[in-house]
């Protein structure tokens, strides 16, 4: 006699049951980091007066000193895992593709074009959509919105949830290697700009999502009708054409995004522990991160764009991308 197990999953259900279970584990964090508190609040407490801030190691015994070290490096371990677990719901990259998709789409049409824009921009941003109403010409600005969906939210996930691992890494095996060579104040930060930077190159397992995107933004009939099923199947790695040059603008792009927003929170905020940033704060220490990898990463994103918008058939180098872009 065979016994069949026939197994079923509600989808709603498992999503669902992933978020609770979520904010459940970021509950026992903060749970956690009051426990750990209250058992060290008169020290705590005595570390916040006025007089002893800022002079905690004149103020306190050696012994009191290495304890307020420890409950210090719990909180920060305690709040980077919420704020780990927080990334990983990615709820934040649902909120970044809603809002930026369009731009995102109008910016790789832009880099697209070859020429000047001059007496058909709208040409350019709108393609066939260029004399429709105005409600229909902003909703030609989302295509590809599913290939981006999983790109955004993946990205985030991986590039977020990733970095402070990678950073803590650093901090635990070369720690006084950053602190000797930079001082402690800017070798912090620069753990934050290298740990970014290495994250920032493993993005490249994410390309085919991209690639998609892209082609979907820029140049649709590179699709010719067929599914992604089938275009997975018929150019397998030839999806990750340009991974090289993508490489090259990730690296010095998330170089640039953590490190603008660490020495941000380090030198504009006078901030040591990063974590305890306000929304504020960390609003602020944002824009200077992503404007910081905006000016390193344009050119290079430009170039990585016009590979991966051609059709499949018809790949071109970079090399070769970069003497037309001379010419123009």
């Amino acid at each position: 006699m065979r016994t069949v197990f026939l197994w079923f999953f509600d989808q709603d259900r498992v999503a669902s049951s992933c978020w609770t279970e979520t904010y459940k584990a970021m509950s026992r964090c903060l749970q956690r980091l009051d426990v750990e508190k209250r058992r060290k609040a008169d020290l705590i407490a005595l570390s916040e007066r006025i007089d002893v801030q800022g002079q905690e190691e004149a103020m306190l015994r050696p012994e009191q000193m290495n304890q307020l070290r420890e409950i210090r490096a719990k909180e920060e371990d305690l709040l980077g895992q919420i704020g780990r677990l927080d990334d990983l719901v990615g709820s934040a990259g649902i909120a970044e593709l809603a809002v930026f998709h369009p731009v995102d789409t109008i910016a790789k049409r832009l880099m697209s074009n070859q020429g000047s824009t001059k007496g058909k921009l709208a040409q350019v941003i709108f393609k066939d959509k260029a004399t429709a109403p105005i409600g229909t010409k902003f909703f030609s600005l989302f295509p590809g919105l599913g290939y981006a969906a999983g790109y955004k939210v993946l990205q985030r996930v991986y590039k977020y949830g990733g970095q402070p691992f990678v950073r803590d890494y650093l901090a635990k095996n070369h720690g006084s290697t950053f602190d000797n060579t930079f001082g402690a104040k800017t070798g912090k930060a620069m753990m934050s700009s290298v740990a970014g930077s290495l994250v920032g190159i493993g993005e490249i397992v994410l390309l085919p999502l991209d690639v998609l995107k892209i082609k979907r933004q820029t140049n649709p009939e590179a699709f010719r009708g067929r599914g992604v099923v089938r275009i997975v199947k018929d150019e397998g790695f030839g999806l990750y054409r340009g991974w090289q040059w993508t490489a090259a603008r990730n690296a010095p792009g998330s170089f640039a995004l953590f490190g603008g927003s660490a020495f941000t929170k380090g030198y504009l905020f006078g901030l040591n522990d990063y974590n305890k940033a306000s929304w504020f704060q960390n609003f602020i220490a944002s824009i200077a991160g992503a404007s910081a990898s905006l000016v390193v990463s344009a050119p290079l994103d430009v170039i990585k764009t016009r590979i991966q918008n051609r059709n499949f058939e018809n790949p071109e180098s970079g090399f070769r991308i970069v003497s037309s872009m001379i010419e123009e």
